[in-house]
């Protein structure tokens, strides 16, 4: 009996492992599939609504760049902000895309530090990403979506 709970103990562990690498490579293959999207073209702001203010104005006309240095570039033409941008796995388990987190960080204007923050992906297609993010100081939610030029 000693040998069988022994022999169950290593195959449920070993399936254990296997499991959590598998959803690892699903993770990388997701956060692949947007890093490629989000870098092929520019983006628009077609939402931004910050704990139930619309808010979407503050960046119209402005043209979001994601390169591939994880530099992200804002321009209408006559402003140009800088900032950074990545895609990193959440810590928690009950976020959307595979614990994937959608980071932006601006640190001006003041209208794009508002876009600062580790959002989650609601969804992602190659023409439009849709995040999310509830804020733990407010409890307000923040709704953010690009859309591809």
């Amino acid at each position: 009996m000693k040998k069988l709970t022994f022999i169950l103990s290593i195959f449920i562990a070993i399936l254990v492992v296997s499991c959590n690498e598998e959803s690892d490579d699903i993770q990388d293959s997701v956060k692949d599939q947007i890093e490629e999207n989000v870098q092929s073209s520019s983006w628009r702001i077609t939402k931004y609504i910050d704990s139930g203010d619309d808010e979407t104005h503050h960046y119209t006309g402005y043209n979001f760049e994601f390169a591939v240095n994880n530099l992200i570039t804002a321009s209408n033409g006559v402003n140009s902000y800088s900032g950074t941008w990545s895609i990193t796995g959440s810590n928690s388990n009950d976020d959307s895309q595979d614990n994937l987190d959608f980071n932006i960080f601006f640190t001006t204007p003041s209208d794009f530090e508002e876009l600062s923050d580790d959002w989650d992906i609601i969804s992602q297609s190659s023409q439009k990403i849709e995040l999310i993010d509830i804020s733990g100081g407010n409890g307000g939610t923040d709704y953010l979506t690009f859309e591809k030029n």
